[in-house]
């Protein structure tokens, strides 16, 4: 029985950020929604997935006068953070993704296979405009400040990870940001959480976030979406543009037994010095905690 080959098209880009900005980027779907298109008459209003291998993955694409639309669907086949990312679409036929870091910046590139109502050079505009789009979204994110901390816990991952999101815990390890540390809400993916402080006048303000993705014992990733001030959630206007793209990544990985807990954040250049002096401390809390537990 003779095999049909089905061609495959490539589309490339050379985008001026680190490996681990670009994955973020590419598969956290609040980002998604926000350079997923070819057009500027188009959008992605919605995208779900589970980003795990046999995972399924969701992105509805629209025209923004809603005079069409169709959803872009199937399941990831290969996961590899920062690498590689291979998925199946709905209709069979195969998605490649390759991160390639160039220190600074990062060579991706997407094979996939061709369909057969468009032609090949249409799927080729269409593919490239959509990944130029990816690429200027996250360049315009340049003016961030990214900050890489790690630390080797004495303590099984499992302990590492739910000592870290305990509501009683949680508190102790980040007073090193703010001595009456919080949250509210849930640490599930997709789900809004609200890390809470009060000033030295005992007023809350703190930060409105999701988290984007959330791998028990491996990953969490949490995006930054707007201010809280007072019970007032601020996440539109001026001064919310400045935290656009802020993001915390939280990496687990057994080493000797223990831990290795990788911190990859990226936020506002204002404030680059205070997380430098604060992040090690938080950690070294958490250490502590967790190894005397």
């Amino acid at each position: 029985m003779q095999t049909i080959t089905k061609p495959t098209i490539t589309v490339e880009a050379e985008i001026h950020a680190p490996v681990e900005k670009v994955w973020n980027n590419w598969t956290n779907t609040q980002a998604v929604t926000k350079w997923n298109s070819a057009s500027p008459d188009w959008h992605t209003p919605t995208a779900e997935h589970d980003l795990t291998p046999g995972g399924k993955f969701k992105y509805h694409m629209e025209a923004k006068d809603q005079s069409m639309g169709f959803d872009y669907e199937g399941v990831f086949d290969v996961v590899t953070p920062n690498k590689y990312l291979e998925s199946t679409i709905a209709d069979g036929r195969k998605v490649k993704t390759s991160f390639i870091a160039k220190g600074k910046e990062t060579h991706i590139s997407t094979v996939f296979e061709a369909e057969d109502t468009h032609s090949i050079e249409m799927q080729e505009d269409g593919w490239q405009a959509i990944l130029n789009n990816f690429k200027s979204y996250v360049e315009s994110l340049n003016d961030r400040i990214e900050l890489h901390f790690e630390i080797e816990i004495n303590a099984p991952v499992r302990d590492v990870y739910t000592t870290m999101i305990d509501p009683e815990q949680y508190g102790v390890w980040t007073g090193a940001f703010c001595p009456t540390s919080r949250f509210e809400g849930s640490w599930e993916k997709g789900s809004k959480i609200l890390f809470i402080g009060d000033d030295d006048k005992g007023e809350k303000g703190g930060m409105v976030a999701s988290i984007a993705d959330n791998i028990p014992g491996k990953f969490i990733s949490i995006l930054y979406e707007g201010l809280l001030k007072g019970d007032e959630e601020i996440t539109s206007g001026e001064e919310i543009d400045a935290w656009k793209g802020a993001y915390e990544n939280y990496t687990f990985e057994e080493k000797n037994g223990g831990t290795l807990l990788s911190i990859d954040t990226v936020g506002i250049k204002e404030l680059a010095d205070f997380f430098s002096q604060a992040w090690p401390v938080a950690l070294n809390k958490l250490k502590e905690i967790c190894e005397h537990k």
